[in-house]
C-alpha cells in the first residue's frame, strides 16, 4: 500500500514529466518557424532531429550507469535544469552548421532526462503497487499540448522564434528545481533489488528475446509518435498550405488527444490487458494515419480531416509506451537493465523517425514519407499481444500489476 512518501513521489514525478513535455513540445511546434528563419529544407531539418536523436541515445547508455552510481533520483535532479537549458544552443544557431551543434548538446540533455525520470517513475510506481505509468506520459503530453498554444499564441502576437526559445530555455530551468525535493528519499527500490544476491544474479544474465521484442514494438510506437510530434504542424504548413499561426495547431489536437487517452490508459489497461490494448491502439493510430493521408484529397475539408486523423492517432500511440515500461518494470529479475535498453529502443524511436520522415520526404514528398509510420502502427497491432502475452508467462504473477496482464 502507497503512503505519504510515495504520494509526494508521484507528485514530483508528474513535475518532471510535464516540464519536459512542454519543453520538447515547445521546441517541436516552433520547428517550422525555425526551418523559415535558417531556411532549412525537410532534409536539413530531418538531419538536425537524427543528430539529436544519435546524442540522445548515445547519452541514454550513459544515464543508466548514472542511475546505478548516483540513483535516479540524483540524475533526474540534474538533468531536468541541464535539459533547459541546452535548449540555447538551438535558439542562437545563426546557421545550419550552428543548428547542428546546438542539435546535438540538446539531444545530450534530452536523453540523461529521459533515462532518469523514467526509471524514477518505475520505481514510484512499485511503491505504489498498482499500475500509474500511463498517467506520468499523460502530463508528458499535457505538457506538450500547452507547448502548442503557447507557441501558437507566441507566433500570433509577433514573438520571433529565438526568443521564445530562449525565454523556455530559461524559465523552464528554474522550474525543473521545483519538484526535485518530491523525489524519493535514500536508496531506490532498484539499488535495493541489486544489493539483494537474489535479485542480483538473475540480473547478470541475457536480456530476453520477448523484451527485444516489446523493444521492438515501442520502437515502432515511438517513431509513429516521433512523426506526429514533430511532422504533424509541417504536414499542416507544407502539405495543406494552412498560414504559420494557424499550422501548429495540428499538433496541438495530437496532443490533446494523446493526454486525454493517456489519463485513461491505466484504467483501460485494467479492463483490457496489456496485449489486447496494443492491438486497439495500433489499429486506432493506423487509422488516424490514413486519415491524414487522405487529407489533401479533400479540397476544403483538408484541414478538418487531417486533424480528425491526428486525434485518433494521439488516441492510439497513447498507451504504447506506458504499457511497455509498466510491464517490463515489472519483471524484477532484470528491472534496471531492462529500463535502459526498453528507453533506447521508445525514444531512439521517438527521435530518429522524424529524422528518416525528414529524409524520406527529401527524397518523395512529405505525404509519401508518412506512409511509413501508417505501416509501423499496423505492426504494432500485430506483434504487441504476444510480446505481452509471452512476457506475462514467463513471469511470476505475484505483484497486482503482473495480474492486470492475464486478460491479456
Amino acid at each position: 500500500m502507497f503512503d505519504s512518501v510515495a504520494r509526494r513521489a508521484r507528485v514530483g514525478v508528474f513535475g518532471y514529466f510535464g516540464l519536459c513535455g512542454m519543453t520538447i513540445g515547445i521546441w517541436a511546434a516552433s520547428l517550422p518557424a525555425l526551418a523559415d528563419r535558417l531556411d532549412l529544407t525537410a532534409g536539413r531539418t530531418g538531419t538536425t532531429l537524427l543528430l539529436i536523436s544519435l546524442s540522445a541515445l548515445v547519452s541514454m547508455q550513459a544515464a543508466g550507469r548514472m542511475a546505478d552510481r548516483w540513483s535516479s533520483r540524483r540524475l533526474t535532479w540534474v538533468a531536468g535544469p541541464l535539459h533547459a537549458l541546452l535548449l540555447l544552443g538551438p535558439a542562437f544557431a545563426g546557421s545550419y552548421s550552428a543548428l547542428l551543434v546546438g542539435a546535438v548538446v540538446f539531444g545530450l540533455g534530452f536523453g540523461l532526462l529521459e533515462v532518469g525520470m523514467n526509471a524514477h517513475a518505475v520505481e514510484v510506481e512499485v511503491r505504489y503497487d498498482r499500475p500509474i505509468m500511463s498517467a506520468f506520459h499523460g502530463l508528458w503530453s499535457l505538457g506538450g499540448a500547452v507547448a502548442g498554444l503557447v507557441t501558437a499564441a507566441a507566433m500570433r502576437g509577433g514573438l520571433g522564434v529565438q526568443a521564445l526559445l530562449v525565454g523556455t530555455a530559461l524559465i523552464m530551468a528554474v522550474l525543473f528545481l521545483l519538484p526535485a525535493r518530491l523525489l524519493l528519499p535514500g536508496p531506490t527500490a532498484r539499488e535495493t533489488a541489486e544489493a539483494s544476491p537474489e535479485a542480483a544474479r538473475p540480473g547478470r544474465g541475457r536480456i530476453p528475446k520477448v523484451i527485444v521484442l516489446l523493444g521492438v514494438v515501442m520502437l515502432a510506437g515511438a517513431i509513429c509518435e516521433g512523426g506526429a510530434m514533430d511532422w504533424a504542424a509541417m504536414h499542416a504548413r507544407r502539405v495543406l498550405h494552412v498560414s504559420a499561426d494557424l499550422a501548429p495547431l495540428s499538433y496541438t489536437v495530437y496532443s490533446v488527444a494523446m493526454t486525454t487517452m493517456r489519463f485513461l490508459g491505466d484504467r483501460l489497461r485494467g479492463r483490457l490487458g496489456g496485449g489486447r490494448t496494443l492491438r486497439l491502439a495500433g489499429t486506432v493510430a493506423a487509422t488516424g494515419y490514413a486519415l491524414v493521408l487522405l487529407a489533401p484529397s479533400i479540397g476544403g475539408a483538408a484541414l478538418g480531416c487531417a486533424w480528425v486523423g491526428w486525434v485518433l492517432v494521439g488516441i492510439g500511440l497513447a498507451t504504447i509506451v506506458p504499457v511497455g515500461f509498466s510491464s517490463a518494470g515489472a519483471d524484477s529479475a532484470s528491472a534496471g537493465r531492462t529500463i535502459a535498453l526498453l528507453t533506447s529502443f521508445g525514444y531512439g524511436g521517438l527521435l530518429a523517425g522524424p529524422a528518416v520522415i525528414g529524409h524520406l520526404a527529401e527524397a518523395t514528398s512529405l505525404r509519401t514519407a508518412l506512409v511509413l509510420p501508417g505501416v509501423l502502427a499496423v505492426f504494432v497491432a500485430l506483434a504487441g499481444p504476444p510480446a505481452i502475452r509471452v512476457l506475462t508467462a514467463r513471469r511470476a504473477p505475484a505483484p497486482e500489476i503482473a495480474t492486470l496482464e492475464k486478460a491479456s
